[in-house]
């Protein structure tokens, strides 16, 4: 028994629907608190989510959920990963009506260790309150993360020969995002090629960058170069579009000045509200890069 009557444990299977609930509690009334009274409609999310979910909780680093021992209800969690050296705050959610209590702090410090991993990173909203806490956790803001949205039209890869991703290719994979982010995600392409519409773009028999992209999220999409960024996203509208998807978003960087001003030309809008990348040291080339979204992973 704490204090407080909250006791945290390890996370399981079975935590993963309310865990959820969690979250969109916490973001209704944080969207609430930034002037966005419409809330979120856990039953329209869940079903989109639900995998990325799964998948998170069966590699995680680090889940700690917080249980208010007086009726057994969770009141918040917050899970990392470890892909190779780069350690990531996946999530961290409190309900409303136990945050400003320190919670947060008890479960960032169990989720999110010091002296853990070569590089921290956090991809975070614009909570002033969780912003100071991800600062002493040793992470620094390096730049915004723009959602673009928008209507697929027809494209093509250009001179980029597009092959759908299969197991065989995911050597090829790891070394293109060693390459450019310095750490590859060896436990998430498996499920990327299960759950999402994936390719490899070779150049003269050689890969120069992959993507993946379904309704429920895009990315990661990498490029050796910044410049053959174009075909490939001009490829991922083309197979959105061909798939009858109405709509599909990505997950820019905005120093990323190349995608940034390809999709802006194409249609695509942005939609609020930004998040931040936050590590604890410079890494990466994201001026060709486009992260894992729905962002709750990098």
């Amino acid at each position: 028994m704490t204090e407080t009557g909250i006791a945290l444990r390890r996370g399981t299977t079975d935590d993963i629907r309310p865990a959820f609930d969690v979250s969109m509690a916490a973001m209704t009334d944080l969207f609430a608190r930034q002037g966005d009274p419409s809330g979120l409609d856990p039953e329209t999310f869940w079903p989109r989510l639900e995998p990325l979910l799964g998948h998170l909780a069966a590699t995680a680093a680090e889940w700690w959920v917080a249980i208010d021992e007086a009726d057994e209800s969770m009141v918040g969690y917050a899970r990392s990963i470890e892909r190779r050296g780069l350690f990531e705050l996946t999530e961290l959610f409190v309900r409303p009506d136990r945050q400003s209590a320190g919670l947060g702090r008890r479960l960032i410090e169990r989720a999110f260790p010091d002296g853990r991993g070569e590089v921290r990173v956090i991809v975070a909203t614009g909570d002033v309150r969780a912003l100071a806490r991800y600062y002493r956790a040793g992470t620094v803001v390096r730049f915004p993360i723009a959602e673009l949205g928008g209507a697929p039209r027809p494209g093509d890869a250009g001179d980029l020969d597009a092959v759908p991703a299969t197991p065989a290719d995911i050597p090829e994979l790891a070394a293109v995002e060693a390459t450019v982010v310095g750490y590859p995600r060896d436990a998430d392409y498996p499920w990327l090629m299960e759950h999402r519409d994936g390719h490899v773009y070779r150049r003269d028999g050689r890969a120069v960058g992959f993507a993946f992209a379904s309704a429920d999220g895009s990315g990661p999409v990498v490029a050796l170069r910044p410049s053959d960024q174009v075909p490939i996203l001009r490829h991922i509208e083309g197979r959105a579009h061909a798939l009858g998807l109405t709509a599909v978003t990505f997950e820019v960087p905005m120093p990323n000045e190349i995608a940034m001003r390809h999709l802006l030309g194409r249609g695509f809008r942005i939609e609020p509200p930004l998040t931040l990348l936050m590590s604890s040291e410079p890494f990466g080339a994201f001026d060709r890069f486009l992260p894992f979204g729905p962002s709750a992973t990098l």
